[in-house]
């Protein structure tokens, strides 16, 4: 009888043990769910400017989200703000303001730090309709040149467009290419304007990269130099070796779980959960040596963020992406939003329209000269699509993709582009793809929730042999696609 109790006391110990830790995990599921709704809803009616319903339809709610219809969401439009909450119980609250995007609270009430940030932002250029592109959005009427095939790049953009027959959709919101600095495709999904900010979500890395550029052209940060990071400054600290390099390599050895698609992995958690995203990364401890191994991370990104944080000071901090880079390249819809602490998110939160994600890969195209200023220090762009050795495929440089990551390349599973094209690439199958020997900056958006949906070689492959002939297993390619879809 005494062995019986026992079994049943140990059985019933690790029933509840079981229960308990099910719980839990729900809870924290159920907090990060919350807080993403939270977010996306007030990115959605206070940054892209839609009407809520159609956030919820169309942006949130979607495909594996479905699952957030349980949650309500209400939109404060006097104080800008949405509030998500889930049974009553677990509340999530995003405020929004002007030029700063949303900004989640942390435990679902106001944080101080976010309502006394610095509210002064620069004024943004006016761009009139009438000025030509890129400076403004006046398109040239002029014909195309002649070795533009007009048929060939309606039929890609149909292509990128369409859904297929069965499988997960590819919700592709905005496409535009640019040849020879001109626009000569562009196509939007139904309540996308030209000027409408969309989520750029990775792309944000590149942005990173950018303002990392200009600060080191001002001779405030030495890419070899230790990065100056609060955390690591105990005397001994082996992470004191990491540099600003290592950083915008991915190869700071900093232990960090990447999985977009686990409810609780380091950065979701870090972008949805942590009210300070990069100290969350920097307390993160090393598992190689630095420079040595290379593995993606957008705890780096954030770390670096704050980096610019430091050296710029909060004064000038929520100005210096504007004033550095979008005000100068006409980047007139761009938004970086920040997290509670203040510091902005540049891993994955920046916004901004189709036509200037494109302005952002012309700078690059253009080797970091925008109308005869340059913008980024010269050899910049070199080092930023030079492959770190570490990477496995020599597929990573310095916050830009060199080949496509391999779950946005169909079947292939392996990008066969001009060597010299690079990505700046996200979540959800967003991309600008820069190939300078074509002269040519491609941009896809989309809300492709299962990345095997979008296949971005194909495309690029389409729209390359639309401008030019030299890569001819694009045009069998193209037939193989239009018996295979509707449009």
């Amino acid at each position: 009888m005494k062995q019986y109790k026992f079994i049943w006391i140990v059985t019933g110990g690790l029933g509840i043990t079981l229960i308990t830790m099910a719980l839990y995990y729900a809870w924290r599921v159920a907090e990060i769910c919350v807080a993403y709704k939270a977010r996306r809803v007030c990115s959605g009616v206070f940054v892209f400017g839609r009407d809520i319903q159609a956030v919820l339809d169309t942006e949130v709610c979607v495909d594996d989200l479905s699952s957030l219809r349980y949650i309500t969401s209400r939109v404060d439009y006097q104080e800008q703000s949405v509030t998500a909450q889930f049974l009553g119980i677990i509340t999530r609250k995003a405020i929004y303001r002007a030029g700063l995007g949303c900004t989640l609270t942390t435990g679902g009430l106001a944080n101080p730090s976010v309502e006394q940030e610095p509210q002064a932002l620069p004024s943004k250029k006016q761009r009139f309709k009438t000025h030509p592109w890129p400076a403004g959005d006046s398109l040239d009427t002029r014909p195309f040149p002649r070795e533009v095939d007009k048929l060939r790049l309606e039929s890609a953009l149909n292509w990128a467009f369409a859904e297929p027959d069965s499988g997960p959709m590819r919700r592709t919101r905005a496409a535009v290419v640019v040849y020879k600095g001109r626009i000569v495709g562009e196509r939007y999904a139904p309540g996308i304007r030209p000027d409408t900010p969309l989520i750029g979500w990775s792309m944000s890395k590149s942005v990173v990269n950018a303002l990392i550029g200009v600060l080191v052209e001002k001779k405030r940060l030495s890419l070899d130099s230790p990065a100056p990071v609060t955390e690591w400054q105990r005397p001994g600290d082996p992470r004191r070796q990491i540099t600003i390099s290592h950083l915008l390599h991915m190869t700071s050895g900093l232990k960090f779980d990447e999985s977009p698609g686990h409810p609780l992995s380091d950065v979701t958690y870090m972008l949805l959960g942590a009210a300070d995203t990069a100290s969350f990364a920097a307390n993160k401890p090393l598992v190689a040596v630095p420079g040595e191994k290379w593995s993606y991370s957008s705890g780096n990104t954030n770390i670096l963020s704050r980096v610019i944080r430091h050296i710029i000071g909060d004064q000038e901090y929520y100005k210096f992406p504007y004033r550095a880079l979008f005000d100068r390249v006409g980047m007139n819809s761009a938004v970086m939003e920040t997290d509670p602490s203040g510091t902005f998110i540049g891993s994955s939160f920046t916004y901004a329209s189709a036509r200037d994600w494109a302005r952002f890969g012309l700078l690059y195209l253009y080797d970091g000269v925008w109308d005869g200023e340059r913008i980024i220090p010269e050899g910049w762009v070199r080092y930023s699509r030079t492959a770190t050795p570490a990477s496995p495929r020599q597929e990573y440089g310095a916050h830009f993709w060199l080949k496509i990551p391999k779950e946005y390349c169909g079947v292939n599973k392996e990008s066969s582009l001009p060597e010299d094209a690079c990505h700046a690439a996200g979540h959800e199958g967003q991309f600008v793809t820069i190939i300078p020997s074509k002269d040519l900056v491609i941009v896809r958006l989309g809300l492709t929730r299962y990345p095997e949906a979008w296949d971005h070689l194909t495309f690029v492959k389409l729209v390359v042999a639309a401008v030019s002939q030299q890569i001819p297993e694009a045009g069998d390619l193209a037939e193989k696609i239009r018996s295979s879809y509707n449009y």
